[in-house]
């Protein structure tokens, strides 16, 4: 396997124009990622709207991604799928394609018993060839989770298995995990999925998937600095903010991150049917928290 950290990557949203992607808009996007400190961008991720995207469209994303960005960063591929096979053939052309690395949910819908999930786990790794991490997202899945002993029989059978990613907030599985897993294999990454850092660090996260980033950069990234320094005390501000962040924009999802980076200057459309997009009124609120909260008044405006 190789020696890929996972470090603070930014997860970008996908711009659209009349329901199409916007590739130019795009460009953009990953621009402001990469001028703004991110170590690595995963794409297409849920706040990239993934779901909503169609096969080809996530692989050409993918492709345009890696040749816009080159060597600048690592991009990591998202292979999350329904269904076993779409997800491999996923990770296979994202290592065809030079991703550096792999990222899988459980399937979406299905709620298969742990073992399923160990083989579909290993059909994604076996396909891409790239280090694989796995995401933990139980809230989101069905309350589908990664049993900690799953995890360890991929790192016993899969040598690309790199990490997880965990969204779960529940730091006691954090620690079981982390436990277990360096135990089986030193080398194994734990990834921060939420902007919750302070926690994640202390429980022995090295690695920041971070949406917010394409709201709030210079918080994250000072966020992610001081955590993975330990200087937990000092961060605490940040991860306040953070928080305050975290919240409002899980209470209004894509349609709420799009609202949020449109009053940031950095328009990327209304998300993609079947999602709609926030009313004037939820819009005003959501803005008015944010002016409250002072979260927003060091973020750069517009593309950079």
């Amino acid at each position: 396997m190789s020696d890929f950290k996972f470090g603070l990557v930014h997860a970008p949203v996908t711009p659209f124009v009349n329901g199409r992607v916007d590739l130019a808009g795009y460009a953009s996007v990953l621009d402001f990622h990469l001028a703004a400190g991110a170590q690595g961008l995963a794409l297409p991720m849920h706040a990239g709207e993934s779901v909503s995207l169609t096969v080809a469209e996530r692989q050409a994303l993918l492709e345009f991604a890696l040749k816009h960005v080159g060597r600048r960063v690592p991009v990591i591929a998202n292979a999350s799928e329904a269904g076993t096979a779409i997800a491999a053939s996923l990770a296979s052309h994202a290592g065809k394609a030079g991703a550096a690395a792999v990222i899988a949910t459980v399937p979406y819908y299905w709620t298969p018993p742990q073992h399923m999930l160990v083989e579909h786990f290993m059909a994604i790794g076996d396909a891409a060839k790239l280090p694989l991490f796995v995401l933990n997202s139980p809230a989101e899945m069905n309350e589908v989770e990664i049993a900690s002993k799953s995890v360890v029989d991929l790192l016993e059978r899969l040598p690309n298995m790199a990490g997880l990613i965990d969204l779960s907030l529940d730091w006691q599985y954090m620690i079981e995990v982390i436990t277990v897993a360096r135990a089986t294999r030193p080398d194994f990454q734990l990834v921060s999925g939420t902007e919750y850092m302070i926690s994640a660090a202390a429980v022995g996260a090295t690695g920041l998937l971070s949406p917010l980033a394409s709201i709030a950069p210079k918080l994250i990234s000072n966020l992610y600095a001081l955590c993975t320094a330990e200087k937990f005390t000092e961060a605490r501000p940040a991860q306040e903010q953070a928080a305050i962040l975290y919240r409002a924009f899980r209470d209004t999802g894509i349609a709420g991150f799009k609202t949020g980076m449109r009053a940031m200057g950095r328009d990327c459309g209304p998300p993609r049917p079947p999602l709609a997009a926030l009313t004037d009124a939820d819009s005003k609120v959501l803005l008015a928290e944010l002016v409250t909260a002072g979260t927003l008044n060091s973020e750069p405006r517009g593309w950079l």
